[in-house]
């Protein structure tokens, strides 16, 4: 048996300075902290403020140095290349000390910044870690976004220097990225000194004054210690998707990060010392941040970092062979990914040819995990399928069925309940807690725990109205939702994806919970479409399985039955329309908000993160059409 959450949870809320007091001694710190909390000016709360550490030495050195330097840190597995390299603790260590010489001799030193514009290569760990080493402090912009909004966030980090590849690989596409960078430095104010360019095989980019080959000065770099930096430094900037105007820059502190990955990873995903862990996402984003990177390697266990698409036409097993052929024990991706491969393969028949018996459970994230694809990925693994509820902000889970702690019974369609540290309360406009069962927003009580932003970057100001003024004394979550009479939280969609029904408020997370559990949808969205009496109407586009043969007006009218018999007459669907995609960002994230945009008659454009732009094109007369 385990401890108990309730135990836990209680003592992170009754005695934070404590609890994370505690917490604190799963890393290695160059000066221990004695203040757990700097709590003298709120809502601007620091974690173990007179802390000192270095958070390359707690994801690499201190595990070489205790002995571990042969076990494997990073298994890179190129779907798009054929290609798998491995390297161990100590192989990894050397080449970040190195690069770390090549930042050095660019004149990076701590508290510059650094972007980062590259694939899914282990080069992009190898940059970050190295950053982290010497203090610097990292960007990594996802791989592929347009020049403009590349030199948007150059104008908002103004780093040192930018990293960057000669080319990306999608599929059978090669994406050049030197020639965007070289667009986006064009267009940027801010002036970097330098461009480090990793050549790969497929494409060799055109170098000019200020570019430097990586592998060049690799060759002639020295090795570069780990820089002592305080707790509150910041780590790292991340830029929120789909920015408009100024973006968005999350910041993410040394110290307390550190603390609540190390915390995290062997709490929510039962994962430690040489196990095998893969986190399908791209490391431009939060979830890769946490848990390509940095968590993984903080514990010691072994990280998959996959290039290509996981899933999908020709190869909906490509998931079942990485977890089979490396002995993956837990997987953490979107249920996009999933709904994908039920698409594909809804018997699971390909999961007969590979070894599954290293996965001991699915953690799936992102977006809301809707019933039906629970059910299906519990039936086809024979492993706890869980939930985890969290956002970029946060940097890690606000919710889950935390595998390290005694599990709790899983219900479908809830990550399970707050994770400790996080005080979370549903309440309503007016900041009242709600009673059970009754929807809501998900609001969390200040201060916030450890690993979570300390404000944005460059802009307290700005921190402060977008998370900090709707509900006082709270942070802001933008999610809607209600707890249950067992206390599990059930996130239902952002609040701006509530419509009002004739003055009905209704998640359309509710609605698609029931569309999407129709046994001839793959996946769906649902959107609010202006109706001249009622002011909205659900309207929900739907995506076939493969192989159903029952006619799209059939499973149209069982949908809107379905809608009405379990929701309500209330939520009528204003009517159904089948698609042959919906459009998503590479991530796999149905891209909800551009498609209500459209609907309701709004310029606004596709973000460059868009998967398959097509996708978009095909269907804006149909979401046109619903005025």
């Amino acid at each position: 048996m385990g401890i108990a959450y309730d135990e836990v949870y209680r003592h992170s809320i009754a005695d934070p300075r404590g609890f994370w007091g505690e917490a604190a001694g799963l890393i290695d710190w160059t000066t221990t902290p004695s203040v757990v909390l700097d709590d003298a000016r709120p809502p601007f709360y620091r974690w173990f403020a007179d802390g000192e550490l270095n958070t390359c030495a707690n994801a690499l050195d201190r595990h070489v140095d205790a002995g571990h330097g042969d076990r494997i840190a990073l298994i890179h597995d190129s779907a798009v290349t054929g290609v798998v390299t491995r390297f161990t603790y100590a192989e990894l260590r050397e080449a970040v000390s190195l690069f770390a010489g090549v930042l050095s001799a660019q004149g990076v030193s701590a508290g510059d910044r650094v972007i980062i514009y590259l694939p899914m290569v282990p080069e992009a760990m190898i940059a970050m870690l190295a950053c982290a080493r010497i203090g610097a402090v990292h960007s990594v912009v996802f791989g592929g976004f347009a020049p403009e909004e590349l030199a948007a966030r150059i104008d908002d980090a103004k780093p040192h220097v930018v990293i960057t590849a000669s080319c990306g690989i999608e599929g059978r596409r090669i994406i050049e990225y030197k020639p965007m960078v070289d667009e986006a430095l064009r267009i940027a104010s801010h002036e970097p000194v330098s461009t480090i360019v990793l050549q790969r095989p497929q494409v060799q980019a055109q170098m000019g004054d200020r570019d430097i080959d990586w592998h060049e000065a690799m060759s002639t770099s020295q090795h570069i210690a780990p820089v002592t930096v305080r707790a509150t430094d910041p780590l790292y900037i991340l830029y929120t998707s789909g920015t408009t105007g100024r973006p968005k820059g999350i910041v993410r502190d040394n110290g307390g990060h550190a603390v609540a990955l190390a915390w995290s990873m062997r709490h929510v995903y039962d994962i430690g010392p040489g196990d095998v862990w893969w986190a399908a996402s791209d490391v431009g984003w939060v979830v890769g941040h946490s848990y390509i990177v940095y968590a993984p390697l903080i514990v010691g266990a072994t990280t998959v970092m996959f290039e290509g698409k996981p899933v999908g036409t020709p190869d909906a097993g490509a998931f079942w062979r990485v977890i089979s052929d490396h002995g993956v024990k837990g997987l953490f991706t979107a249920p996009t990914a999933i709904r994908a491969i039920k698409k594909e393969d809804p018997q699971g028949a390909l999961l007969g040819d590979y070894d599954m018996s290293s996965l001991e459970a699915l953690f799936l994230a992102g977006e809301r995990l809707d019933p039906d694809t629970y059910y299906w990925a519990t039936r086809m693994l024979d492993v706890p399928v869980v939930d985890n509820w969290w956002q970029t902000e946060t940097g890690w889970p606000i919710a889950a069925n935390l595998r390290g702690l005694d599990p709790m019974p899983i219900k479908p369609g809830s990550p399970t309940v707050a994770v400790p540290g996080f005080a979370v309360r549903i309440v309503d406009d007016a900041g009242v807690d709600v009673p059970e069962n009754v929807d809501g927003a998900i609001v969390i009580d200040l201060p916030l725990p450890p690993g979570t932003l300390p404000t944005l970057w460059g802009d307290d100001e700005r921190y402060v109205a977008s998370y900090l003024s709707t509900f006082p004394g709270c942070y802001t979550t933008g999610d809607g939702g209600y707890r249950d009479e067992d206390g599990y939280l059930f996130v239902m969609g952002r609040t701006d994806d509530v419509i009002n029904v004739a003055g009905h408020r209704l998640s359309t997370g509710s609605i698609e919970a029931v569309v999407a559990s129709h046994p001839a949808v793959a996946e769906c969205a649902v959107i609010g479409v202006h109706d001249p009496l009622k002011g909205q109407l659900p309207r929900a586009f739907v995506v076939r399985k493969a192989g159903v043969e029952m006619d799209d007006e059939t499973i149209h009218s069982q949908i809107k039955a379905a809608v009405r018999e379990r929701i309500g007459a209330i939520a009528s669907l204003k009517d159904v329309v089948t698609v042959q995609a919906l459009p998503k960002t590479r991530s796999g994230k149905i891209l909800r908000r551009t498609m209500r945009a459209i609907a309701d008659g709004r310029d606004e454009p596709a973000p460059s993160t868009i998967e398959d732009p097509a996708v978009l094109e095909r269907i804006a007369p149909l979401l046109r059409s619903t005025q």
